[in-house]
């Protein structure tokens, strides 16, 4: 298992100091929200993504891939029954695809989002979920090509009301049947689950491509009770080789406090799971 964090985090930050710090704090990866790059994937010209790969380069991080697909430009949503809309949304993702394999080999989309794919518009879930699967399966062969691997992620009820549950997001994954469409396991995310964690983690291993961790109420481990442990172990013993990486949500404690706590307390956890 590699460990990483999440840039967003860094907030007033240039993108180099804070590489800077995630690699002397011992991560050896960085996950990037596209909106602290620029508004839009479009807007990054093709000097900008070699020198963000090059300053990752320098500081021997490894590029981990992009979460908050989302977030900007404002006013996209995936599942709409707008047609135009939705084809612009996607045309997004796609410029995201591009992007991710940009900056950096084998890099994965955390696919969350959750205002830009519950319903609206008097859709059903039902619709909405069916228009969220065409959307990924018109997009997997571009993703395939370039080696990027997005990851369908559950989400909780209060954030959305498509995709769910991991066994929803594993169901989507199959029907697609492609190696670019997976998913992926959040701690935080998994309020509504009812199997344990490690059972789930062990259910949907084979498909289960990427690993967040945060406290389940967002901030960042060792703030809270979560047991961390079950999910380690299982994936250690599963023989698991990706990305643990650090989402935190409350950034009030300050990047450099969240950035070390995290990593020492999931190392401890790590090594108390062996």
């Amino acid at each position: 298992m590699r460990s990483a964090i999440c840039n967003e985090i860094f907030q007033g930050w240039s993108f180099a100091d804070a590489a800077k710090f995630v690699r002397a704090t011992g991560y050896a990866g960085l996950e990037i929200a596209p909106f602290t790059l620029a508004q839009s994937p479009s807007d990054i010209s093709a000097a900008q993504r070699s020198d963000y790969r090059d300053i990752l380069k320098s500081e021997g991080l490894s590029f981990v891939g992009l979460h908050w697909l989302m977030v900007s430009p404002k006013g996209l949503h995936v599942t709409t029954p707008d047609g135009a809309l939705r084809a612009r949304s996607w045309r997004h993702i796609r410029d995201l695809i591009d992007l991710c394999a940009d900056l950096g080999a084998d890099g994965v989309m955390v696919f969350g989002s959750p205002a830009q794919r519950s319903t609206v518009d008097g859709s059903t879930v039902a619709e909405a979920t069916a228009r969220y699967v065409d959307g990924l399966s018109s997009v997997a062969n571009q993703a395939e090509q370039r080696g990027v691997t997005i990851l369908v992620e559950a989400l909780p009820i209060a954030q959305a009301n498509v995709v769910n549950t991991l066994a929803e997001a594993a169901s989507i994954v199959r029907q697609i049947g492609s190696p670019a469409i997976q998913t992926m396991f959040d701690t935080h995310n998994a309020v509504d689950e009812v199997e344990p964690h490690a059972a789930l983690v062990e259910e949907y291993f084979d498909i289960i491509r990427h690993v967040h961790v945060n406290e389940m109420d967002g901030k960042h481990p060792s703030m809270g009770d979560y047991d961390f442990k079950p999910v380690l172990r299982t994936l250690e013993r599963l023989g698991y080789r990706g990305w643990v990486s650090l989402e935190a949500f409350d950034f009030s404690f300050g990047a450099e406090r969240i950035a070390r706590e995290s990593i020492d307390y999931l190392n401890r956890e790590m090594a108390a799971s062996e």
